[in-house]
């Protein structure tokens, strides 16, 4: 999703008016559709931060500050989108915290966890390298290193934001949903900062898949947590994949839609092409089988998209048209190209 407001400038307006409910039950109210919004970064450093966090998160938080800075501005132009992560519910600090760097790209999907003793630390952790399996981890690394306490983690893990100095929304209907996944699934399960879309919370990140799920209430959790384990999606309740862009996210949440049981690793990406102004083509494979899925973006109406919203804003929506299969030797013009990056939305 791209969010556009009406006026820009160097200062925030003062808010002229309020909206009359929080952002989260109007955008329901409303029906805001969700597709296409999960963030662009296809991979993440999750770093344990007991306690608060301020607006900016971790940059806000307990945590040195300054490192904080030096290690987003380290790892956002390598497409790595650095979170927060406590635990449900109110708990002791532990002896050593634990940070994990996960990878959500297709065919490459890997989680792998460490403990740190002290924040600057992090600064040598070299995520490329783990991630692609270049140094050695655990008892087999360098003593002292940030990789030395490192494992590999095969199991589903559940990040739900509940970051309420961002958006009240967040922790309002956030914590419940943390608590009900950590009975269903203990251990298996963070509260976590900022991850975009406020108005539908309560949001739940689901890795290394790279799911986002928004709008997840108390009630939905068990089912969530069984699609998870089937390697399925819940689809009235996703909102993307991180690492793709809000068409190719929208096409595939649409796919799943339209062919039942289809798993999360049976679905890729393999090319966009534009059939007209707000039109696109987006070509699948989808367990074998070749789709176009057209998807159409607009411009909404102006309204609150967050409770600290300065000002009404309009944001953009991408709709599924149709899904037709094709023959894989069958081209189109200009499908294969990717998609324009998007920053990682560290915001």
């Amino acid at each position: 999703m791209t969010e556009h407001s009406p006026a820009s400038g160097s200062q925030r307006p003062e808010r002229t008016n309020e909206p009359p409910e929080r952002c989260a039950v109007q955008a329901g109210l409303r029906g805001d559709p969700m597709l296409g919004t999960a963030f662009p970064a296809p991979r993440l450093l999750l770093v344990e931060q007991p306690g608060p966090w301020g607006r900016a998160g971790l940059a806000q938080s307990h945590f040195d500050r300054t490192t904080a800075h030096q290690l987003i501005a380290r790892l956002d132009p390598q497409h790595v989108r650095v979170v927060a992560i406590r635990r449900p519910g109110r708990s002791s600090p532990p002896d050593r915290r634990r940070w994990a760097v996960v990878d959500c790209r297709p065919g490459r999907e890997r989680l792998v966890w460490g403990r740190f003793d002290t924040d600057q630390e992090l600064l040598d952790l070299d995520v490329d390298a783990v991630l692609a399996g270049r140094i050695a981890l655990g008892a087999a690394a360098a003593p002292g290193t940030a990789e030395s306490s490192a494992t590999m983690d095969d199991e589903p893990l559940f990040a739900v934001c509940a970051h309420g100095t961002h958006d009240v929304c967040c922790a309002l209907m956030g914590r419940p949903v943390a608590a009900a996944l950590d009975d269903a699934r203990p251990g298996r399960v963070w509260e976590c900062s900022h991850v975009g879309g406020d108005r539908f919370a309560a949001n739940v990140l689901v890795l290394p898949t790279g799911l986002l799920y928004g709008r997840v209430g108390a009630h939905a959790v068990g089912a969530l947590a069984d699609a998870t384990d089937r390697g399925v999606v819940l689809d009235q309740y996703l909102r993307g994949r991180v690492g793709f862009a809000p068409e190719v996210q929208a096409a595939m949440a649409f796919a799943h839609r339209q062919s039942s049981g289809l798993r999360v690793r049976e679905v890729g990406f393999e090319g966009l092409s534009p059939v007209g102004p707000d039109t696109v083509a987006v070509r699948l494979n989808c367990a074998g089988r070749v789709a176009d899925v057209r998807v159409q973006f607009a411009r909404a109406d102006p309204n609150w998209l967050t409770c600290q919203a300065a000002q009404p804003a309009r944001a953009t929506v991408y709709q599924p048209l149709s899904m037709t299969w094709v023959d894989p030797g069958e081209t189109s013009d200009g499908v294969g190209r990717q998609p324009p990056a998007r920053r990682n939305g560290h915001g």
